[in-house]
């Protein structure tokens, strides 16, 4: 049986009018902002998909700044794409769906169900970094908050807008020039706020202004004063909040759950220091691309993440694989994971090496990514910590890496036994796996045997000191 010489014909064409792509990039697709003057960024912010297109936001480096070219783009099923005539420059980072009027949050902007787009006059100038449902009326405000501490409601209706809080007094985050904040979050009564400052200064521990914070509609809360960039959960259907951070001896996941009311501290692997600094960790994720399966992205490792926990217990953290990209989003559509990067910028002509800001957009499977780079990295509980005796430290990763490495040094004028345990359950049932003396003011590494693993590890020292615990895994 032949196939008529007209089928061949239409599917020649469909496959001449396919975007080219290399290896899940697609060059029609890119973000390029203009040559300039100004030159900035042009990093993708957002990624929404809505009512059969994607929605695309950019962010340059520091507010507006007329004439980048930079703004809202709007993707076509056909992978078509264009620049909506209402798109601002600005540095926008946030998007949501309110679902009691049926309208997507995305930027300055709220868009209807029939793709009508109105835009907040009053946050074109704020360096908008999230949206959240509101505590008390949550059909008819949101929360927006800046990047410089601004937390104000929106009347999704109305486009009235209220400023509530300038967190940098509320909280007491100074840092670059006012702040950095990154994102928030709400569910289960509390509104939380992340906020990423970090510099030289915080690694060497003479300051401490990164910031994970709550609210409950009356009180602000700050639960801890390290470096945060993302907050995300499931709202009631899973019971749980997550935060990602870091501090210099490992990445962190805070994680909240409901039925008791409490945080509990997780440290991770960092799969790369290219990530340690506010400015370098633009924008890590966590999103749902799969259903009821969330994917997270923290500093430079992907990894699987449950939204349930179980008596209080998260153990359903994989790694899946390492990157240098910095992803400002990333979501499902069409049956794609697509992925938006930032990836060349003038940096306001401080990079001589770069002319043209622009950013590709990565389309292809979320099994794609057990493909990239093998997972290995680095960190631990301590990093010089005063640490008391018999206190145990923070469970640490341990499952989906290879060879594994444990390195112990302490600062006391006396031998200190460290004993390891493992929780290979991930229930948080701990098992003394061995003990460890390290000698006075000393140093020694325990190598776990090739195969080993477990949910989760943790340290122990015999003697309140100060001491190092850091685990390389390759």
């Amino acid at each position: 049986m032949t196939t008529p010489a007209s089928d061949i014909s239409t599917l020649s064409q469909a496959l001449s009018n396919r975007p080219l792509s290399f290896g899940g990039v697609v060059p029609s697709l890119a973000q390029v902002a203009d040559l300039g003057p100004p030159r900035s960024e042009c990093g993708i912010g957002c990624l929404m998909p809505w009512n059969g297109k994607l929605y695309v936001l950019n962010y340059v480096s520091h507010r507006r700044k007329t004439g980048t070219g930079t703004g809202l783009r709007i993707i076509e099923g056909d992978l078509r794409m264009s620049i909506h005539p209402d798109a601002v420059d600005g540095t926008y980072a946030n998007r949501m769906v309110h679902f009691p009027s049926n309208q997507l949050i995305i930027g300055p902007h709220v868009i209807d169900a029939g793709h009508r787009v109105r835009t907040v006059e009053a946050l074109i100038d704020i360096r908008l970094c999230g949206t959240a449902r509101h505590l008390s009326d949550p059909d008819n405000l949101v929360y927006m908050l800046g990047m410089e501490g601004e937390l104000f409601e929106l009347n999704v209706h109305t486009l009235e807008t209220r400023q509530l809080f300038d967190l940098t007094r509320v909280l007491g985050t100074p840092g670059e020039g006012s702040c950095h904040f990154k994102d928030c979050y709400s569910a289960f009564g509390r509104l939380v706020v992340v906020n990423n400052d970090y510099h030289e200064k915080d690694f060497l521990g003479e300051r401490h202004e990164g910031t994970l914070a709550e609210f409950d509609g009356e009180t602000w809360r700050v639960l801890e004063r390290k470096p945060f960039v993302c907050v995300q959960g499931r709202g009631s259907f899973s019971g749980t909040i997550f935060a990602t951070g870091w501090d210099r001896a490992s990445a962190i996941l805070k994680v909240f759950t409901a039925a008791d009311g409490r945080w509990r501290t997780y440290r991770l692997p960092k799969g790369s220091h290219t990530h340690d600094h506010k400015w370098q960790s633009e924008w890590p994720r966590i999103r749902e691309v799969e259903h009821e399966r969330f994917l997270m992205d923290l500093h430079g490792t992907f990894y699987e993440l449950s939204p349930w926990a179980y008596d209080g217990q998260v153990w359903g953290i994989t790694p899946i694989s390492r990157h240098l990209w910095v992803l400002g989003d990333f979501c499902s559509w069409k049956g794609m994971l697509v992925m938006g990067a930032d990836n060349a910028s003038p940096a306001d002509d401080a990079n001589a090496l770069c002319a043209e800001p622009q950013s590709g957009l990565w389309l292809g499977k979320t099994d794609d990514l057990w493909q990239f780079g093998k997972p290995k990295g680095w960190g631990g509980p301590w990093w010089g910590e005063r640490v008391e005796a018999g206190e145990p430290s923070d469970p640490y990763l341990m499952t989906g890496f290879d060879q594994k490495v444990l390195h112990l040094s302490h600062e006391h004028s006396e031998p200190v036994s460290f004993e390891v345990e493992v929780d290979f359950q991930g229930n948080g049932a701990w098992h003394r796996y061995t003990t460890l003396e390290v000698p006075a003011n000393g140093y020694a590494p325990l190598v776990f045997p090739g195969g080993f693993s477990a949910h989760w590890v943790r340290v122990k020292a015999s003697h309140t000191c100060r001491a190092t615990a850091q685990f390389h895994y390759t």
